[in-house]
């Protein structure tokens, strides 16, 4: 049964305070919902305006909508499965600057305005050199703000008070420091004033970000359920999951304007996000590489079957505490918090997660994810990890394959499935395995993993034994 919020349909006055470039699924569940629980909690008082970053998109349903939706958080919690609703009512309207730039550039007089929150996607923070100032609107997010950034600094004669906090959620390393260098190019290119590029370094500030929550979207086929239990019916109802994590790296000073650590959830200001992104990429993402590929292999399609064969649920966990957590710098009682978890996560029974999506591009996955605990794990306790040279073994086995029409395919018995790589490692992996030594002709390909892994003590011939035992036993 769905657990509904106690603020399902009152609402609540507030100024609007966030300016909020993307009206997506993921902004409206992630950073949305925290300030509606800002809002509730009475550690912040502020709506946010969003902003369509493309000229196709869902502002005129949320406008007809007059900002209101619903969350509905669905996973496990403690080994419990729940299904909480929350009402958001911390949207006070969305602007399409592709038909209506000007309001879009009347939020730079707000002098209310304090947070500028993003999600443009990975390729959305780039400077391509081509807007124009007079564009109505600049087609890059970065020559947007320039601009919007400009005239608010021309509206209020460089007041030092009117800067403004930016929080990119884009997920690229750095976001915060590349959406400025991309903001001052703009500048620069089109020679604004050196006055408005000093307000600019001394009035705002582009917080580096990391966000984590798995957001489904619209729940296309069971809609119907779940309204009848909310009791009402909302087009723009977006499935999430349970977990939320957000680090945002900052100066202390600037944690004040958006006190959302207060919340009671797990949202972290830190002079230096590193450790935080290292967990996530070792524990969450590593979970996933080390796994899911042997798990395909064995017969396992979706991330929830392999959580649920005793065998993979139990090796996960050993990979995990055993050999990732002990080579991380962060406290013990912390990565294990993130490690359980990230285990609720994975067997989260509303997600239905692919395995060969999450297949795409392995080798990369491995080189960034889990060949760095390996080593560093050999260098701490002088020998080898043994689930993640399996994991290294399962991935050459599942990158065994044949040319057809373009395409590299391997095999699951008798059913074929498509490899996905960059091409170049795909030709490494098909000229290896016709080979007379493919393990050691793979491990030694420095274009792979950046080095020679045979030169690492022990691991070829480990990983050999894991093939040979593997094939044995028919994965």
């Amino acid at each position: 049964m769905i657990h509904k919020d106690a603020n399902q349909s009152g609402g609540y006055s507030a100024p609007e305070t966030v300016l909020q470039i993307g009206e997506g699924n993921f902004l409206r569940a992630f950073a949305d919902y925290i300030l509606e629980r800002a809002n509730t909690q009475g550690i912040y008082s502020g709506k946010a305006v969003l902003v369509q970053p493309i000229a196709a998109g869902n502002c005129e349903k949320i406008n007809a909508a007059k900002g209101e939706y619903t969350v509905l958080m669905r996973g496990l919690e403690n080994g419990q499965v729940v299904e909480n609703a929350a009402r958001i009512h911390s949207v006070s309207r969305c602007i399409n600057p592709y038909e209506d730039y000007a309001a879009f550039l009347a939020c730079a007089e707000n002098p209310g305005l304090q947070i500028v929150i993003s999600n443009t996607t990975e390729a959305g923070i780039t400077f391509t050199g081509k807007d124009a100032y007079v564009d109505a609107p600049p087609a890059a997010f970065p020559a947007k703000m320039a601009v919007f950034l400009h005239k608010r600094y021309q509206f209020f004669g460089g007041d030092a008070e009117k800067g403004l906090f930016f929080l990119p959620v884009e997920l690229i390393e750095d976001n915060g420091k590349k959406l400025k260098e991309a903001i001052v190019a703009y500048a620069k290119l089109w020679e604004l004033e050196e006055g408005f590029l000093r307000w600019l370094d001394a009035a705002c500030c582009f917080a580096n970000t990391l966000v984590d929550r798995i957001v489904t979207g619209f729940p296309a086929g069971e809609q119907d359920e779940i309204f009848a239990s909310l009791g009402y019916d909302d087009p723009l109802l977006v499935t999430a999951e349970p977990f939320l994590f957000w680090a945002i790296e900052c100066p202390k000073e600037w944690a004040k304007h958006f006190p959302v650590d207060k919340l009671g959830l797990d949202i972290v200001f830190a002079r230096d996000i590193t450790p935080y992104r290292l967990r996530k990429v070792r524990i969450l993402n590593g979970a996933h590489t080390l796994s899911v590929l042997e798990a395909y292999l064995a017969g396992h399609n979706i991330v929830l079957d392999m959580m649920r064969d005793p065998k993979f649920n139990d090796r996960i966990q050993k990979a995990m505490f055993q050999e990732i957590i002990p080579t991380l710098p962060l406290p013990m009682e912390e990565l294990e918090g993130f490690a359980n978890a990230v285990l609720e996560r994975f067997a989260n029974p509303f997600i239905k997660h692919r395995l060969l999506d999450i297949s795409l591009n392995s080798v990369s996955k491995f080189k960034a994810r889990c060949l760095p605990t390996l080593l560093d794990y050999l260098a701490a306790y002088g020998r080898l990890p043994p689930l993640l040279c399996r994991a290294l073994a399962a991935l050459i086995v599942f990158y065994r394959g044949e040319w057809e029409n373009g395409k590299y395919y391997g095999n699951r018995a008798d059913e074929r499935y498509e490899i996905r790589d960059d091409e170049e490692n795909l030709k490494s992996f098909s000229a290896a395995w016709r080979g007379e030594s493919p393990v050691r002709d793979i491990l030694s390909c420095e274009r792979l993993w950046g080095m020679d892994l045979c030169a690492v003590p022990g691991l070829c011939a480990c990983v050999e034994s894991h093939i040979v035992n593997n094939q044995l036993k028919g994965i």
